[in-house]
């Protein structure tokens, strides 16, 4: 009796997935005006769609948290979680934005570089939520997503390093410096907050074990 008066535990694993998979159109997107800069403008577009969706479904977890009585996980480490993949589309639709902003008309060679890294730290992100729900069996799967997560965040930081370096040695327009300085910080914030996201899933992992 009891337990048909709790709450049923709400879909925060597909909420996860929904987000994740939204992460990787996102970067896929970004990958787009890599390859084909003449698209620049619908590919921005599309990110910014994807940005609200993804606001929409972490709005939908978060008061289904709030909702919900029983979770399959800490409640705490569910909003962070959500919060976290959020921040990876946020700062993918951030820098994009200012492509626009900026009038940018020519692709630099480290934005395809940190394009490639995003593609698969979110494709990592998106094998590694899905096997949350499922950790006697996952938790391999898991390991080694995040460990790929890892290893591109590195990448990311060698990337901004290298895009500095060269901005500041080669562009003779101080505008044009600050312009990708900007966009460029803001795709290293993406990568980062993809190592956040698996920094997390690590801890559910080990909190679980």
């Amino acid at each position: 009796m009891f337990n048909r008066i709790l709450p049923r535990e709400a879909g925060f694993f597909s909420f996860f997935e929904q987000h994740s998979q939204i992460s990787i159109e996102a970067a896929k997107e970004l990958y787009g005006i890599a390859s084909n800069p003449s698209n620049l403008e619908k590919s921005i577009e599309r990110i910014k769609t994807l940005e609200n969706d993804a606001d929409k479904i972490t709005h939908k977890c978060i008061d289904a948290l709030h909702r919900t009585f029983i979770t399959p996980i800490d409640r705490g480490e569910i909003h962070r979680l959500m919060k976290r993949l959020d921040d990876i589309v946020d700062s993918i639709d951030s820098a994009t934005s200012r492509m626009i902003l900026y009038e940018i008309k020519e692709i630099r060679p480290e934005f395809n570089a940190f394009a490639e890294v995003l593609v698969v730290s979110t494709t990592a992100i998106h094998e590694a939520v899905r096997n949350l729900s499922n950790l006697k069996k996952g938790a391999k799967a898991i390991d080694d997503s995040c460990r790929i997560i890892h290893e591109t965040e590195e990448k990311g930081d060698d990337i901004l390093r290298s895009a500095l370096a060269r901005l500041f040695r080669e562009e003779k327009d101080p505008i044009l410096v600050i312009k990708w300085k900007g966009i460029f910080e803001r795709l290293e914030r993406a990568s980062d907050s993809c190592e956040r996201v698996a920094d997390i899933i690590e801890g559910i992992v080990i909190e679980a074990s």
